[in-house]
């Protein structure tokens, strides 16, 4: 008897992202027509656009009401658009991917399989694992192992490689369980899943990726840095 195919939503979260929202929305509803073993959909989440990409975001859910959802909030955070979507939605598997679509495509059946089939709770695309190929800045490869050690040093048992490619899967059961624990709204969100993911017991896989850089990234580093440091330093001494 074959396998039901599960649920699967994926969550795009968008800041002005207007320029390249209709493009990456059609890429992936062509890429996921190719994949008919899951029960694809996307949700739009945007977080305070100023540009226009609120009212994008409703013509694509116009033009595809049964694949494409949107939600539109008044508030800017990555991690907030990232915490009401997967809470609201109620599919078997929730994901998320970054707008610019850096990680290869190809991976995203890979990562949903993580969870659907191999009993993973929360799946991780990874820039650098071993067997992962990456595109990107010195700057920005310096900082990712930079963090990595930080983690690793705050956290040893955790044992990851990347806590912040914008490329993650997780169970409902996870996500009904960890999500709405993380205080986080905005870059640190992913590091304080993962450190609940791991405290409460959940299977934590990971996945090397192929990922090209954005130059036009809207990551700011030195900002960022301070906030996961801050981040870091709460949640080693939480014991939520």
């Amino acid at each position: 008897m074959s396998e039901q195919p599960k649920t699967v939503d994926i969550i795009l979260p968008v800041y002005n992202e207007v320029a390249v929202l209709r493009q990456s929305v059609e890429q992936v509803l062509a890429f996921v027509d190719l994949h008919p073993q899951h029960r694809w959909h996307i949700t739009i989440a945007d977080n305070g656009s100023n540009d226009g990409t609120g009212v994008l975001a409703r013509e694509l859910e116009a033009e595809h009401p049964e694949k494409v959802s949107a939600l539109l909030l008044t508030i800017k955070g990555r991690g907030l658009a990232l915490r009401e979507a997967w809470t609201r939605s109620r599919a078997d598997i929730v994901c998320y991917m970054d707008i610019d679509l850096s990680t290869d495509l190809n991976h995203l059946p890979e990562l949903v399989d993580l969870v659907a089939k191999e009993g993973c709770h929360v799946a991780v695309g990874s820039r650098l694992a071993k067997g992962s190929k990456t595109r990107r800045s010195f700057k920005r490869e310096l900082t990712s192992r930079g963090y990595v050690f930080l983690i690793n040093a705050f956290f040893p048992r955790l044992r990851i490689s990347d806590a912040q490619c914008g490329f993650k899967a997780l169970s409902r059961e996870a996500a009904d369980a960890l999500v709405p624990k993380i205080e986080n709204t905005m870059w640190f969100f992913d590091t304080e899943l993962l450190i609940l993911a791991h405290r409460h017991g959940y299977k934590i896989c990971e996945l090397p990726v192929r990922w090209d850089e954005d130059p036009d990234t809207k990551v700011k580093i030195v900002k960022t840095a301070i906030e996961d440091i801050r981040g870091l330093v709460r949640m080693r001494f939480s014991r939520a």
